[in-house]
């Protein structure tokens, strides 16, 4: 304890004892003995007992949604319209952002046709095979029958060779049909490829939400050139938050995920609400600025939460024993602290110093302090009943 604590408190008790005897000597002059041979007072009491206390501590951190998102663009074109504003709701796919993309829409079109056209092709492809399978088909049934009329001498050798070259050219236009084929299945892949791309391109022109949420930050206005990347709107999902708060290296083994913890918001009335948070996410990788760790802290649905708002999570500390006793044994006045003690069946004000239900000062194990107080209890007044 400091010196000034320490004059602090001497002159409180200074205070108060001279407080307590000049009541003290007021009701023995108007009682006389009366007060002593009283009929004792029921009273219920406890008795002081160690025991131990986990010191807490406070860390300070800053309310943010669970789920949040920046909406960039994916192209490059000029802003046509904004549909939404910061504070609108939104659902998943509704259109945030319409930009112009006349240029893109036509290359769309035109690579849609240009797989409508590579179709067409290798149809054509694909008849031009037939009939060069068809001719081949006779060119092989000719080279069959000169070649039986060469042996039985019924043909001349040039008409044998005229038929095997009818054979290979037809063999020949076979396999370049075919190949004009595969080159057409090969055209209508790529076509496709790119109407597709295209499509999906001129699809990007519209950009929408990706979860129901609220939109927090409109970041681009009509006539704008968006481009890819630029953030276009911010999102935020408000149906969950968390407070993200910085803890001390030496202090965050005592936190873990899972754990529950109170968390003090201050509202936006500047009023303080006490909650239960659950401890969601330990960073691994420690700051090297400030040598604390990042802590998300889930917070219970609430709708008057905000992101961006202030909250202080208090966190467990060092265990160590102290004198506790029940928060009712204490009585206050203003600044002054005090319980009655029982001794021989008496009664006795005593003043204390706590820190909440821990006695600092005043106090030592297995005193009997009366819990309650009636409100017609003195110091001095015979007292009689049972523990609580």
């Amino acid at each position: 304890m400091t010196s000034a604590m320490t004059r602090t408190f001497l002159s409180l008790s200074v205070l108060a004892a001279a407080a307590v005897s000049a009541a003290a000597c007021s009701s023995s002059a108007h009682d006389g003995p009366a007060a002593a041979t009283a009929e004792p007072m029921a009273v219920h009491t406890a008795t002081v007992a160690e025991s131990t206390i986990t010191d807490a501590f406070e860390a300070g951190g800053v309310v943010q949604a669970r789920t949040s998102a920046t909406v960039a663009a994916r192209v490059m074109a000029p802003v046509l319209a904004v549909r939404v504003a910061p504070g609108d709701r939104v659902r998943a796919g509704q259109v945030l952002v319409e930009l112009d993309g006349r240029d893109l829409t036509a290359s769309a079109r035109s690579a849609t046709a240009g797989a409508t056209g590579a179709r067409d092709g290798a149809a054509a492809a694909d008849a031009e095979a037939r009939a060069a399978q068809a001719a081949l088909t006779l060119a092989k049934a000719t080279h069959a029958r000169i070649a039986a009329l060469y042996e039985k001498k019924s043909a001349t050798a040039q008409e044998l060779d005229n038929a095997a070259a009818g054979l290979a050219a037809a063999e020949a236009r076979v396999a370049g049909a075919q190949a004009r084929v595969q080159e057409a299945a090969a055209g209508i892949e790529r076509a496709t490829a790119a109407s597709d791309a295209a499509a999906a391109t001129a699809g990007f022109l519209r950009v929408t939400a990706p979860f129901d949420g609220l939109v927090t930050e409109k970041l681009v206005e009509p006539g704008n050139m968006a481009t890819p990347g630029l953030p276009l709107i911010r999102l935020e999902d408000t149906r969950a938050f968390r407070l993200e708060v910085r803890v001390d290296e030496s202090r965050v083994g005592r936190v873990s995920p899972g754990s529950l913890l109170d968390v003090v918001l201050e509202g936006p009335d500047g009023a303080a609400r006490t909650v239960q948070g659950t401890v969601q996410e330990v960073s691994r990788a420690i700051d090297a600025g400030s040598r604390s760790f990042l802590v998300k802290i889930a917070l219970p649905a609430d709708a008057s939460l905000r992101s961006g708002g202030f909250g202080r999570a208090r966190l467990p500390g060092a265990s160590r024993a102290g004198l506790v006793v029940p928060a009712d044994a204490l009585v206050r006045h203003g600044q002054v602290t005090s319980v009655f003690v029982v001794a021989d069946g008496v009664a006795r004000l005593r003043l204390v110093r706590v820190q909440g239900t821990e006695v600092l000062a005043g106090l030592k194990a297995g005193e009997i302090v009366v819990v309650g107080p009636p409100a017609g209890l003195t110091d001095g007044r015979p007292v009689g009943g049972g523990k609580r």
